[in-house]
């Protein structure tokens, strides 16, 4: 059984990083190190995380020497990382029981695959479920990607020599979307999972909660993986239109998020 390295960046989670690293623990695949990293918190993030820690070996935290913002903290968390494969977990989300067993089960039978994620499901603050979930394909390419981020994060199971080359950049774009456009200009695709494996919490002030913070972060992401403004323009469009339609989907859904 291979290992596989959950990364978990962590600041100021005392309010849901129980219940995070909880989702870790009850996945029926059980090699795994979860490998969080604090980022200069000063609530009692760090002190529940070492109370699960000397309950579970499996789980480790590593401290920031000082608030570095969360692509630091994820680069740090793939640099220490042991296993072939990673997976990356937000201290505010949750992850289905199977959610790595079947992302291991799809790496097997495809073996070619070097990146997979899952569809997501929404929760509120409070963790209340929304009605609507977003779907994926089985198969995305860079172009396609390009047109709208459907990767989640917190769904994402890559091969570590993946990450090696491929840093997440800074905060002030969507560093995520970025490395998995790097990713994907050199492989031929992405595998999709279509179950809802992730449970992704809505929270306010966040960067995705602000529209047109994620619009300027998004136009970053283009000009950072290098398409000129001609092809920013035309992809951009492609994401307002597809943003406004899970917009509007969530909305005839009355998802209360």
């Amino acid at each position: 059984m291979m290992l596989v390295s959950v990364i978990m960046p962590a600041f100021n989670a005392e309010k849901y990083i129980i219940q995070a690293i909880e989702s870790v623990q009850k996945q029926t695949y059980e090699n795994w190190e979860l490998l969080i990293i604090d980022d200069g918190s000063t609530d009692k993030t760090c002190e529940l995380v070492n109370q699960k820690a000397l309950e579970d070996s499996r789980i480790c935290l590593h401290k920031n020497p000082e608030n570095k913002g969360v692509s630091y903290t994820r680069n740090r968390g793939v640099q220490l990382a042991k296993g072939e494969w990673i997976a990356f977990l937000d201290s505010d989300d949750m992850w289905q029981p199977e959610k790595l067993q079947k992302q291991i089960d799809l790496a097997a039978n495809k073996k070619d695959s070097a990146l997979i994620f899952t569809a997501t499901a929404f929760m509120n603050e409070q963790g209340e479920p929304a009605k609507y979930i977003l779907h994926v394909p089985y198969k995305i390419t860079y172009w396609q990607l390009l047109k709208q981020n459907i990767i989640s994060c917190s769904s994402v199971f890559v091969k570590k020599e993946c990450m090696r080359d491929v840093k997440m950049p800074g905060d002030q774009m969507h560093e995520d979307f970025a490395a998995w456009l790097q990713i994907l200009k050199k492989i031929p695709c992405a595998y999709g999972i279509d179950e809802p494996l992730l449970n992704y919490r809505i929270s306010s002030g966040t960067k995705s909660s602000n529209k047109i913070k994620a619009f300027k972060m998004t136009m970053r992401v283009y000009k950072y993986i290098g398409l000129n403004i001609f092809e920013r323009m035309y992809y951009m469009c492609w994401y307002v239109f597809k943003n406004l339609l899970k917009y509007a989907q969530i909305k005839i859904g009355q998802i209360n998020v």
